[in-house]
């Protein structure tokens, strides 16, 4: 870790991107995950803190059928990821929201659970939504094999020997989770009981953990099949082959509303960023061995580039200018003055002006990897007390509410929301599923549902109101005669002191996609590999390069 001194929140403040640039959705699409993404989080308090992990039950046949027990413990409390192997039929096989049977099924248990607790899972979190879970489970998930690569390495390691090296980097996952739920979902405990503790104070921990530990069950249960088919003949995956492996996650439309419906949240996360590169930017002097570390965090992310391939056209395309801008950054490497003022802050105005968003955005991970010890704390920042902003501030004089949409959302006041193309969409939630959908406004019933999710168009309705009404009236007045812009007054009250909040595009428009900001969260939550295959769902890999349970206490003493 490279040697940092402290840095003034004034100097900071300077080097701050404004929200007019990075929360554009043409940029938010090119998120990459850093050093401050959740899952790092998560694995970097396994690494420091006295946490033991173990397998101590593992009850599952020869056709990897049963259940086993992943434990997290440390002096303080336990975490127990009880996961359950099915036989699933092929023709049942599908990752669709709608689908009732699934590969294997999972929930993290707050403790360790007795023979009764196992018994009373068994029940229940095989069929997830339809069944039933209490608040002593912290999340519900399942997943499917991916059925190919599955079974080749099975196959592969039942005969005693490794597992095709182009098959595994073709798809890097053996399951792949096809819901991870938390905070409250059916009946799991709800976070405002957990947030408290201190290994789960940075957002989604609980999931993060799930994940991380189904990763294991995905390794452990192909060797398990393989060992019961060849018996002295079967080996186990080597290092190098288990740790390239990820877990795969598919994930649609029902992931897009949330970083909207959290304003307060998506600023807390953004601006703990975007702080993060500030303080890097200020350094005045460049520490040799963080130079080191971004050369070898820029050789990482060379390699992954070579290896993450979508069929998706804007995708493909961002590829494209992904790998030509990490070539022409190593180029300028190559004969970097590390030694005038403010290094790093010329690197990046150096990125800036050469290359792309893409290209932008993986430039801002690899100059924080080397800084753990100047921006990890931000990572205990980025959790947030929604409630406490909740309340709308009814003292508010409208002419201050006018100022404040004329400011903070110059934007939006800017859409002709009369344009068919500005207006082509709606959100709406499937009475089928509960599952957020985006409808086309001129070909599909359903309008009359529209879910207000468009932020930009809310901000110019009320601002038509706003701009006639009397300034030196209350907000309270406001809202007596037009309740009907309660949720945008709220908006721009939040707004007013969150200047990341709101996601700057109009999320109705015609060329909206919906996968950038698909990309902007999963970046978040730390994952690579980030293969649309619409503009409407992706799929991605999770922890792939991460260690397991039994190699990130040696990499922590390292």
């Amino acid at each position: 870790m490279s040697v940092t001194t402290p840095i003034s929140a004034p100097d900071v403040a300077l080097y701050m991107r404004p929200a007019a640039e990075v929360m554009r959705l043409a940029r938010m699409g090119c998120g990459h995950p850093t050093r401050l993404s959740f899952l790092r989080v998560m694995l970097r308090r396994l690494e420091c803190a006295d946490w033991e992990i173990d397998r101590p039950v593992w009850k599952v046949d020869a056709n990897g059928v049963g259940h086993g027990v992943y434990r997290v413990r440390s002096a303080e409390r336990s975490y127990s990821l009880v996961a359950f192997a099915h036989d699933l039929p092929p023709e049942m096989r599908s990752d669709r929201v709608i689908a009732t049977a699934w590969d294997a099924t999972f929930t993290l248990f707050d403790g360790e659970p007795t023979d009764a607790d196992i018994e009373r899972l068994a029940q229940n979190v095989p069929y997830q939504e339809t069944g039933r879970v209490t608040s002593k489970e912290l999340t519900l998930a399942r997943a499917n094999r991916s059925v190919r690569l599955f079974n080749h390495v099975v196959e592969a390691l039942s005969e005693g020997r490794q597992p095709d090296a182009e098959e595994i980097r073709a798809v890097g996952y053996l399951m792949r989770t096809t819901a991870v739920y938390g905070s409250g979902k059916f009946g799991a405990s709800d976070r405002i009981y957990i947030a408290d503790r201190p290994e789960l104070a940075a957002p989604f921990q609980v999931e993060m953990l799930t994940v991380w530990l189904i990763r294991a069950f995905t390794v452990d249960i192909v060797e398990h099949i393989a060992a019961a088919r060849g018996g002295v003949n079967a080996v186990k995956l080597d290092r190098a082959t288990r740790r390239s492996l990820g877990v795969g996650n598919s994930t649609g439309l029902g992931m897009a509303p949330f970083i909207v419906r959290h304003p307060v949240l998506l600023n807390n996360w953004i601006m703990s960023r975007e702080e993060a590169l500030a303080r890097v930017r200020a350094q005045r002097i460049a520490d040799p061995q963080a130079v080191e570390g971004l050369e070898t965090a820029l050789s990482e992310a060379v390699a992954n580039a070579a290896i993450w391939h979508s069929e998706h056209p804007v995708q493909r395309d961002k590829l494209h200018g992904l790998r030509r801008d990490l070539d022409q950054l190593a180029e300028a490497l190559v004969g970097w003055n590390w030694d005038g003022d403010l290094p790093w802050n010329a690197l990046w105005l150096w990125g800036e002006e050469n290359l792309g968003l893409e290209g932008q955005e993986a430039l801002l991970s690899l100059m924080l990897e080397p800084h753990g010890g100047l921006v990890d704390d931000l990572a205990d920042h980025m959790g947030a007390d929604e409630a406490a902003s909740f309340r709308i501030n009814g003292a508010m004089p409208v002419e201050a509410l006018r100022h404040v949409l004329e400011t903070a959302y110059d934007w939006a006041l800017e859409i002709d929301f009369s344009t068919p193309e500005n207006n082509a969409r709606f959100w709406y939630v499937s009475e089928e599923k509960l599952e957020p959908r985006l409808g086309e406004r001129a070909t599909e019933d359903g309008a009359s549902l529209e879910q207000p999710l468009c932020i930009a168009r809310l901000i110019a309705e009320l601002y038509e109101t706003v701009r006639t009404f009397d300034g030196s009236a209350p907000v309270a007045a406001l809202l007596l005669s037009h309740p009907e812009h309660r949720y945008a007054v709220r908006r721009a009250q939040i707004a007013q002191s969150h200047p990341y909040a709101e996601v700057r595009d109009n999320l109705i428009a015609a060329d909206m996609l919906p996968i950038d900001l698909l990309r902007c969260k999963l970046a978040f939550f730390g994952a690579s590999q980030f293969d649309p295959r619409s503009d409407r769902w992706v799929r991605i890999n999770l922890f792939a390069g991460a260690p397991f349970p039994d190699e990130i206490k040696q990499e922590a003493s390292a």
